[in-house]
């Protein structure tokens, strides 16, 4: 039986900081069982503070991993960021190619020259949560504030492949290459884009709920993830169950167990809870009875 739910919140949950009746409904059933909540998503924890005081998630996986915190005391379980120094050489690289850059502190959003793209999008959805900030050059307020960088985020309108490739060769980071286009495209500033996001070398969502699975003494097959982006695709992939939502994009519905036929909307996520915890412990206690 399911022991831990880790799921990603923009594009499952969430949609455009609305979270439906349903999905609200369906976190109260979870509260009843003895399931452990888990958020995994690529925000900061500060960005997402108030989605976790109204979720009332047990843990939460932040940054595409980098940092695994509880929620309920505050208190940072596991930090795994790349080093300023690592940035500076990633800027360098996303000038050559004329990428939009912007970093993540624990209470700021530090972008060069202007916001966009990813950058803008967060400041649409995020501006009353974070501070947001602009400078004429990152690596000179780097080297000069020495900031705690949780994040960094490369965009631009072209492929970014070839920057993806460059960075991970020199580099000792992974950059999750994630594409804005066509049926996927941002809606929130109304453009195509492509990002990449910047995380140490070896973590990811994955990696983090794996850490966090030994924490708790929970394996992985006891574990069901539900998500809908390229981020989420090696947690769905190895978890007991994986689920990916509705209208979430092909290579997530590839890898997982189920797909279910609501969206982020409609209440996709419900559904899951529904199909694998809520009815499955239900069936339980009633072969129990028997």
């Amino acid at each position: 039986m399911i022991q831990l739910l880790a799921s990603d919140l923009d594009g499952t949950i969430v949609h455009n900081n609305d979270i439906t009746e349903i999905d609200l409904e369906a976190i109260q059933k979870l509260k009843q069982t003895e399931v452990k909540f888990v958020i995994c998503t690529g925000k900061t924890y500060a960005m997402t503070k108030d989605i976790c005081h109204q979720l009332e998630p047990a843990y939460g996986i932040f940054g595409n991993g980098t940092q695994i915190m509880n929620i309920q005391t505050g208190k940072e379980i596991i930090r795994n960021t790349i080093t300023n120094a690592q940035v500076i050489d990633c800027l360098k690289i996303a000038k050559k190619h004329h990428l939009h850059i912007h970093i993540y502190t624990e209470n700021k959003i530090i972008a060069q020259e202007n916001l966009n793209y990813m950058a803008y999008r967060n400041y649409i959805l995020y501006k009353d949560h974070v501070e947001f900030e602009i400078v004429d050059s990152l690596e000179n307020y780097i080297k000069e504030q020495n900031p705690n960088i949780l994040k960094l985020i490369l965009s631009g309108e072209k492929d970014l492949l070839e920057a993806k490739n460059e960075i991970e060769s020199k580099e000792k980071v992974t950059a999750i290459r994630i594409k804005k286009c066509g049926r996927y495209i941002d809606k929130v500033v109304g453009k195509e884009y492509e990002y990449l996001d910047i995380v140490p070398k070896h973590i990811t969502k994955y990696q983090a709920l794996m850490q966090l699975s030994i924490y708790l003494g929970i394996p992985m097959e006891q574990i069901m993830a539900i998500g809908d982006n390229i981020n989420d695709i090696e947690m769905i992939k190895h978890a007991g169950v994986g689920v990916a939502i509705g209208g979430s994009y092909k290579r997530v519905q590839n890898v997982a167990s189920y797909v279910t036929k609501n969206t982020v909307k409609t209440g996709g996520f419900a559904e899951a809870i529904d199909k694998f915890i809520i009815e499955t412990r239900s069936e339980y206690v009633y072969s129990r009875r028997i």
